[in-house]
């Protein structure tokens, strides 16, 4: 899997409770940093707010389930894999695992839905996005 996408982050001090270890609500927000910075690696530079701003895609999550294996600390950067793994006719599920020095910290499935967001009404995955996603689909 080295040709997956990779995400970095700095996990700061401020992200951590008096346990030393990351808040966890700070763990899906980074996770959902990881798959906007896989949109953003994958369309140019376009992100989620490029998504709903520039191409009226909306795309909000229907299921987010995840799995805590290792503490995460400001000791080592979280790099968070990221690939797509379903493409449905109206929605994507994202896995995103997160590994520090080697340890996997986390794993997680990301299931958003397809939406005309001026509208917020739901629409088939469009053709464009469809063309990025199909080939780097993993289980």
């Amino acid at each position: 899997m080295s040709d997956v996408f990779e995400h970095v982050i700095r996990v700061g001090w401020g992200d951590c409770d008096p346990a030393r270890i990351a808040y966890t609500a700070r763990i899906p927000a980074w996770a959902l940093e990881s798959i906007d910075a896989w949109w953003e690696h994958h369309l140019d530079g376009d992100g989620w707010f490029q998504m709903e701003t520039d191409r009226n895609v909306g795309t909000p999550f229907v299921n987010l389930s995840m799995d805590f294996v290792s503490p995460i600390t400001p000791r080592h950067r979280l790099r968070c894999k990221v690939w797509p793994t379903k493409l449905g006719s109206k929605s994507i599920t994202f896995r995103v695992e997160g590994a520090q020095d080697g340890t996997t910290c986390f794993t997680g499935s990301f299931t958003c839905v397809f939406t005309i967001a001026d509208q917020f009404k739901s629409q088939p995955a469009p053709d464009d996005l469809r063309a990025i996603v199909e080939p780097l689909m993993r289980p």
